[in-house]
């Protein structure tokens, strides 16, 4: 029951490190009490995909003449799309399991608790105790559905993100409290297939973290999508009396009352830190987080900490990062810190949005000088063949150096292209340099360089 290292929890940031850890040498572990994956591929970001998916497909349909296509009423199976999800999510499943054989990687199935003297117990279905011990013990035990004192979700009518991804019946209306990513997505995915949807948000803008140029254009597509958005609005209680549920809105008008099916509540996540045996081995917290430095150790040699549990972005591609980071620094590997400003964010609805680095409002606040561009994807050949203009590439540089500051997309396909932008600024290259760069025609990658081109006054397609 020795190992070099033990990784507790297998979502994107576990599974991944201990592959890596394999990889390395390293004899590993795994635990997992619920399924291989963890939320994102099983209750997150690869089931929700599925699902907007289905919506993309049945909103192409029903714009199929706009194609030059006949077609006949578009119907749909609600189950069925759901089944369909939670199909992806069971493929997704298995492979990681073919990862953990392929690897060598022991699976230990359980609840852990960290232990003293660099051991864990692991307490199975049947209540048996076993105790493991490491060398390392890397903690990736995610997060789950924040749960407010005035929105108590009882799985049926104030649901969280799990129920809302295998309801038994697509209900009529619903209300989303919270417009991060994880709100949006499911209010677009239900918005496109028939329920009447509003989203509640406690700040003046949806989607709060972007750009504003961007939040503003977003939330105008969706509301020309059918979606009811009220912003500077806050839900002080509900009731869950009647047939379905009363949503009492506070705005800066006054108290507003909203009725539906199902309200899901969207406003975040909380670590999962508890029953973990941190207090009894002394590892330090702070906010609900574990505190690690720049290589993922905690304050206690051999345990580390790595993705939602501890402070920073809670992104699956940051907990994998993460992961890999730390176990290449055990391995004696000279790596350098991750640059959190360099982190790249995507939320899946239609049209998509994708940043990196800094909005405009926080590099004029840094005081950069700036040079600001922008292409609209209206002027895009690939867009307008595709059938779908709207949105834009907005470029935000240093003018006195040339370097990218931030970049923000908002358009359908743009999360598969915001990695450009996250390389120039991870190489440090300049505007130059994307000036020169030739991209293929027609994409709409192209607009990238639109944009640096509307930056530095050599647009040629504006």
């Amino acid at each position: 029951m020795n190992y070099d290292i033990i990784v507790i929890g297998s979502g994107p940031g576990g599974y991944v490190t201990a592959i890596r850890a394999s990889q390395l040498g390293f004899k590993t572990a795994v635990v997992e009490r619920e399924k291989l994956g963890g939320i994102c591929l099983n209750w997150g970001c690869i089931p929700t995909k599925a699902l907007l998916k289905s919506a993309h497909v049945f909103d192409y349909i029903n714009h199929a003449e706009d194609f030059g296509l006949n077609k006949s009423e578009a119907t749909f199976d609600f189950a069925n799309i759901i089944k369909r999800s939670r199909g992806v999510s069971d493929k997704m499943n298995k492979g990681v399991a073919f990862l953990m054989k392929k690897n060598k990687i022991d699976v230990i199935t359980g609840n852990a608790k960290v232990k003293t003297g660099k051991k864990i117990e692991v307490t199975n279905a049947e209540g048996k105790i076993t105790e493991y011990s490491a060398q390392h013990i890397i903690i990736a035990t995610g997060a789950r559905s924040r749960e407010l004192p005035n929105l108590p979700q009882d799985g049926k009518k104030i649901i969280g993100y799990r129920e809302a991804l295998t309801l038994s019946q697509q209900p009529k209306s619903m209300i989303v409290v919270g417009s991060g990513a994880i709100g949006i997505e499911f209010a677009y995915f239900y918005s496109t297939m028939g329920t009447q949807v509003k989203v509640v948000e406690f700040m003046p803008n949806i989607v709060p973290v972007e750009d504003e140029e961007t939040s503003k254009h977003l939330e105008k597509s969706l509301k020309k999508h059918g979606i009811d958005i009220m912003t500077n609005a806050s839900v002080e209680k509900v009731d869950t009396t009647g047939e379905g549920v009363k949503a009492f809105v506070k705005t800066s008008s006054g108290e507003v009352t909203l009725e539906a099916d199902i309200l899901l509540s969207a406003v975040g996540i909380s670590a999962n830190i508890e029953n973990l045996g941190l207090e009894d081995v002394g590892i330090a917290t702070d906010k609900g987080r574990i505190l690690v430095d720049d290589y993922y150790r905690t304050n206690v040699s051999g345990y580390y900490a790595i993705g939602d549990v501890i402070p920073g972005p809670a992104l699956a591609h940051v907990a994998s990062a993460e992961g890999i980071l730390c176990v290449e620094k055990i391995k004696g590997i000279d790596v350098e810190p991750i640059n959190y400003e360099n982190i790249p964010g995507c939320t899946y609805c239609s049209p998509e949005i994708a940043s990196v680095g800094l909005t405009e409002k926080k590099a004029k606040e840094a005081g950069y000088e700036l040079k600001i561009g922008k292409f609209p994807f209206a002027a895009s050949g690939k867009a307008t063949a595709n059938g779908d203009v709207d949105g834009f590439i907005k470029v935000i540089y240093d003018a006195k150096y040339g370097e990218l500051l931030g970049c923000h997309m908002v358009g359908n396909g743009v999360t598969d292209m915001i990695a450009e932008a996250v390389a120039v600024r991870r190489l440090e290259s300049t505007a130059h340099e994307i000036l020169t760069t030739i991209h293929p025609h027609p994409t709409l990658s192209e607009a990238f360089k639109g944009a640096t081109e509307d930056a530095y006054g050599e647009a040629i397609d504006l």
